[in-house]
Formats: C-alpha cells, structure tokens, sequence
C-alpha cells in the first residue's frame, strides 16, 4: 500500500535550530496492515504521518502508493487487487490530492468536524474530500443515506442531522470523525492517539468501531499511541520510534507473544535508556 525509502525531514536546516526529525526511515507496509506505532515524544511519529499525508515538506527521500491501476484508487487489501496494482511516487504529491485516498484522524475530538455547521454539512464536505470544485445537494434521498451510514455508531445521532456538531459530546464528534474518515473511501487510515482525549469507556467504543470498520472497508491503518496495550493488543504489526528512527518492527507472531514490560525492555536494551512517560505507558 505505500513504501518510505531513505526518508528524512529537517526542520529549519543549516541553522542553530536545526532538528532532523525523521532520520532515513525505510518503510513498507502492504495492504490490510493494521500497524500501531509507539515512542516517546519526540520520536518523530507525527512528522511521519504529516510526511505521508503531504502536510510538511521531505527534505530527502522518496513516498510511494500503490494503487489500482484501473480505477486510480488505493488497493483494498485482497490478492487479487494486488495483482493488477501499480506503484506511483507521492513525495512532492499535494496534500488535497493524496485527502481522496489517505484519511487522518487527529487526538483532538474537535479537529475531525466543523461545530459551527450541521451534521448533514459535515456529511455532505465528507462526500466532496480531496476533490476541488464538487457540488453536491442535500435531498431526501441523500438524508437517508446518511441516517443509515450514521445508525453504525448507535448513538442516535441519525435523528440529529440539523443539529450544529458542536452540541455533540467529545466521544460522539471523534466516533463521527471515524464514520466520515471511511466512507470518504480511503486506503490508508492515519490514526493519531484517536482515543487518547477520551474517557475509558469512549476510548474503547473508538477502538471498537475502528477495528469493525478497518474489517468492513478493507482499510490499510497506520496507529500512533501511547497505550502500550492498546499497542499490543490491536493489529498484526508494531514500529517503535525514537529519534526520528523505527529502532523496532515487530511482525504478527512476535507481536502476539509480547507483554508491556518486553516492550520497555526491548527500547531500554536498544537505547540504554528509559522510554519516556513509562508510568503512562504501564498503565
């Protein structure tokens, strides 16, 4: 689904306040790949996704999707959608452009959703991501659709199109911003300490809905969180970042027999020091 070679990004280069956030990160990860990504702050993992999503410019290296090679849009984690697949160089691609195939879901409930317009708004700006000039009018039969798409998150907000998102909970904005992260038909899902503002019983309604959903779409999901559990316990892969590098890449089998306390070993051998925030980590 999208491969990294030699990737860097250098903030203010050749000054006193140079910092190489992301050091030649090599990266391949294929479709269907749920990876969930930790490390300390710092570590670079949101600047490998703002990298990935065209948000802040690489300073060297290059970004590739592969994508079907009849419709254009990303491959949806089958073998036989593989087979006909093509690989296209994303690294100077712009950021609208590469919004119609990757979706981001940031830690902030606020940031997925315009609280100063309706639901159907919202719903309606979803249908037209990644897409410039797009006109589309709200009907009957468009409503309908909504509700049905909207009955997924059984929170009753099908009977609530009219009403600014804004009158929402923290939990309902975030699990909105899910549902219109997918059916805006991305390949690959960026997922930034989604559940990370919420209380523990949203927290896991999220994850609940993010794994129903990445089965039901077929979707590519990249996590970043600072739950080691969560890190654990969901997905087939774990990248642990440090220092603008992956120091650790973690397959399904490996995954599936380690505890937290492997996990802090592990970057305490590699780094010889300790991960930051460790009692967060542990909890």
């Amino acid at each position: 689904m999208i491969r990294i070679e030699d990737l860097s990004v250098v903030f203010a280069a050749g000054t006193p306040d140079e910092n190489r956030a992301l050091a030649h990160i090599g990266l391949c990860v294929d479709s269907g790949d749920f990876v969930t990504i930790i490390g300390s702050n710092g570590a670079g993992k949101s600047t490998l996704y703002n990298a990935i999503a065209g948000t802040v410019p690489v300073t060297s290296g290059r970004i590739f999707v592969r994508l079907d090679a009849a419709s254009a849009t990303p491959v949806a984690g089958t073998a036989s959608a593989a087979d006909t697949a093509s690989e296209r160089e994303i690294t100077r691609e712009a950021e609208y452009r590469r919004a119609r195939y990757i979706g981001r879901i940031f830690q902030n409930p606020l940031l997925g959703t315009a609280g100063k317009m309706s639901l159907e708004d919202n719903m309606v700006i979803c249908r037209k991501k990644g897409y410039k000039g797009l006109v589309i009018s709200l009907n009957r039969r468009l409503r309908e659709e909504f509700r049905e798409q909207l009955r997924v998150l059984d929170m009753g907000l099908e009977n609530r199109l009219a009403d600014n998102v804004e009158l929402f909970s923290g939990g309902q904005r975030q699990a909105l911003t899910l549902l219109m992260a997918v059916i805006s038909g991305p390949g690959l899902l960026l997922l930034d300490e989604h559940t990370a503002a919420l209380d523990p019983r949203n927290a896991e309604l999220i994850m609940e809905l993010t794994m129903k959903f990445a089965a039901q779409y077929r979707l590519t999901v990249m996590m970043i969180t600072h739950n080691m559990s969560h890190a654990i316990r969901y997905g087939n892969r774990l990248l642990i970042m440090d220092s603008g590098e992956v120091i650790q890449d973690i397959g399904a089998a490996e995954k599936e027999r380690l505890t937290v306390r492997d996990v802090v070993e592990r970057f305490r051998t590699i780094r010889k020091r300790d991960l930051a925030n460790d009692e967060l980590l542990l909890n």
